[in-house]
């Protein structure tokens, strides 16, 4: 009896270790994505991170693609000046490190 339901659980987590796996989005992927939207890498001078905010300086806001930032997850963009806040959840701070290892 005890041998089934260790069975039963088994696959319970096989499967969802499955479901987790094929959900997952390739992180990497997506910042250079970002990175892409805003310009790239030569249009940012400055990067900071609030909580779930990403605070981003740029040469041109011309050059964003902001529609294109919000279909990548962003929750929202604040436009002020040469300034992009965006709110991205917890991912604000990896993308960050990854800028800044870029440039």
């Amino acid at each position: 009896m005890t041998y089934e339901y260790f069975i039963i659980f088994l696959v319970f987590i096989i499967v969802l270790l499955a479901i987790i796996k094929i959900n997952k989005k390739d992180v990497k992927l997506d910042m250079n994505k970002l990175v892409e939207y805003l310009g790239g890498k030569d249009n940012i001078i400055d990067t900071e991170v609030n909580l779930s905010r990403f605070i981003v300086t740029l040469e041109d806001v011309d050059k964003v693609n902001k529609d294109a930032i919000v279909g990548l997850g962003a929750k929202g963009i604040v436009e002020m000046d040469n300034q992009l806040k965006i709110i991205l959840g917890p991912n604000s701070k990896q993308l960050k490190k990854y800028i800044d290892e870029i440039k």
